[in-house]
């Protein structure tokens, strides 16, 4: 079975997490081990599965070689507890995995992880005020009027209009619009040109809109220093003055301005242990839980460094602003040691930008699903972050003007003809691009095999259908998909592992069998004596 790029869309981490189990059972050699005194077939070390699941995360193009084997043995661990593999006596359910020589083997079927159905969203209608009815007390003759130098050209316009040659037009006199009606249209057009950038055809599956806060969105955009950083409105939310002066010790370090010279060997590093504890304790990841499918979907886009940096520039403006505050002052703050040559190492045994990675990606980016692979994915968002944070973490431009200048269209005083719409001027955002023809076919079969696989994963977990039936069943669908079956089932010894034969037992010898054959009576004569 070979890798595939899973591209942006719904259930992306569970997609992931499926084609993981499904390769690493596809992948991992098994043969047969001794342990005290006692043969096992098809079985593999812990150790040899460390290497193998390292190996094949490296070479995937959804993870890259930057995993290191630490993350693997975690990942190893969800297995375990997961049931993905079992110990040599079935046991599982613990995270006691360990990258020893402790023996392991799959069990007849490993659980898939079901594509949740969630309730569709219903896109958000936005209501805005009826600009086309004058307000009361208004009437077109007294909206004031620049005067004009009449040239041939207009006068030969207005003359049309008299001739009929031109329709008959009016003044649309526009509604202020009130600051909840602004906001609506930032959500609106933000959630818009996330979607054309991720590429899809709805977001109700990767966010619930109903969960972004408008007035995020707009703070995030206008509240801002003079260097980017969010200025909060509640001073209550603000870091503590005391991590604060951590943070820039050591993002400016030697030239500490606010903090005396260290005294002492190893200040550095008790520095990096306060902040790292600070951000370690917090109850929500800095980029909440509500978004974490929508940045796994733009995790997608890596392969595509510009459309990765847009669309995580686009989501990134619609967390709370004391989150973006403080995921922009952290990820600079990570970004300018790891390039700080001056700084002293933080660790005998890990460089100091995968230190960054291993120490804060869990407190920006994680799910509150553990059957995920949140480490891996967190370690690959964080790094992106951190190379491209200046423009991942600034105000996009090109949005901001285009919905600045929808707001002030919609407020100025414009000419209606007859039959025709006043805001045709700007077009709503338009949702579909052109695709090339391998993403098309990409597209287009893993549309189709994703619920078939969960079918076919379905009739293999069905406890209630008899043994002859469930035969029959997976008979057909081979016939009727062999590629789907294929994949579920590479090897013949992966499907007979699912109906494992029942071993007779053999009746136990009778006594009588070993003596003579039965004789018939005979009738003696009884002796008296």
């Amino acid at each position: 079975m070979e890798p595939r790029l899973v591209g942006p869309g719904p259930y992306r981490a569970t997609r992931l997490w499926n084609e993981i189990i499904e390769l690493f059972r596809a992948g991992m050699p098994l043969r047969k081990h001794r342990c005290r005194f006692k043969s096992y077939e098809r079985c593999f070390k812990a150790s040899e599965a460390v290497d193998c699941l390292h190996e094949l995360l490296g070479s995937n193009q959804n993870f890259g070689p930057e995993v290191t084997r630490d993350q693997t043995i975690k990942l190893l661990k969800k297995f375990l507890k997961n049931h993905v593999i079992e110990d040599i006596k079935g046991r599982w359910g613990k995270e006691d995995f360990e990258d020893d020589g402790h023996l392991y083997r799959f069990p007849p079927s490993s659980p898939l992880k079901s594509y949740p159905k969630k309730l569709s969203c219903g896109k958000e209608v936005i209501k805005f005020p009826d600009w086309n009815e004058p307000k009361a007390g208004t009437s077109q003759e007294h909206i004031p009027v620049k005067s004009v130098t009449m040239n041939s050209e207009m006068w030969y316009k207005r003359h049309s209009i008299a001739i009929g040659e031109v329709p008959a037009c009016k003044l649309v006199f526009r509604r202020e619009l009130t600051q909840t009606n602004i906001e609506e249209i930032w959500k609106s057009m933000t959630l818009s040109r996330l979607q054309k950038v991720l590429g899809l055809d709805s977001l109700d599956e990767v966010l619930d809109t109903k969960l972004v806060n408008s007035k995020h969105i707009v703070q995030n955009v206008y509240n801002v220093s003079k260097q980017g950083i969010v200025t909060l409105e509640d001073k209550s939310k603000e870091l503590p003055h005391w991590i604060l002066s951590a943070m820039k010790c050591l993002a400016n370090w030697p030239s500490c301005s606010d903090l005396k010279q260290p005294t002492y060997s190893g200040f550095e590093r008790d520095v990096f242990k306060t902040i790292v504890d600070y951000f370690g304790q917090m109850k929500e990841p800095l980029l909440t839980f509500h978004f974490f499918d929508i940045f796994v979907s733009v995790l997608g886009l890596l392969q595509k460094p510009s459309k990765a940096v847009d669309a995580l520039q686009i989501s990134c403006l619609l967390l709370p602003p004391e989150n973006r505050k403080r995921l922009q002052l952290l990820v600079r703050m990570m970004a300018r040691i790891s390039l700080n040559q001056d700084l002293p190492p933080l660790s005998e045994s890990v460089r100091t930008r995968t230190l960054m990675v291993q120490a804060f990606s869990r407190c920006i980016l994680c799910s509150k699903d553990e059957i995920d692979l949140d480490e891996l994915l967190a370690a690959k968002l964080v790094s992106f972050l951190m190379d491209n944070y200046q423009d991942i973490l600034s105000v996009p431009s090109a949005l901001k003007s285009s919905i600045e200048d929808r707001v002030a269209h919609l407020q100025t005083v414009q000419i209606k003809y007859a039959g025709a719409d006043s805001d045709t001027t700007l077009p709503p955002p338009s949702f579909c691009h052109q695709i090339s023809t391998d993403e098309f076919e990409y597209q287009r079969a893993t549309g189709s095999q994703e619920p078939l696989a969960a079918l076919l994963e379905e009739i293999v977990m069905n406890k209630e259908i008899s043994v002859k039936d469930k035969k029959k069943k997976l008979k057909q669908f081979q016939k009727s998909y062999p590629e789907v079956y294929r994949v579920r089932f590479p090897t013949p010894e992966t499907e007979a592992m699912l109906f494992p034969e029942k071993t007779k037992q053999k009746p136990p010898i009778l006594m009588w069998a070993l003596k003579k054959p039965f004789q018939p009576f005979h009738r003696t004569r009884s002796f008296r004596m």
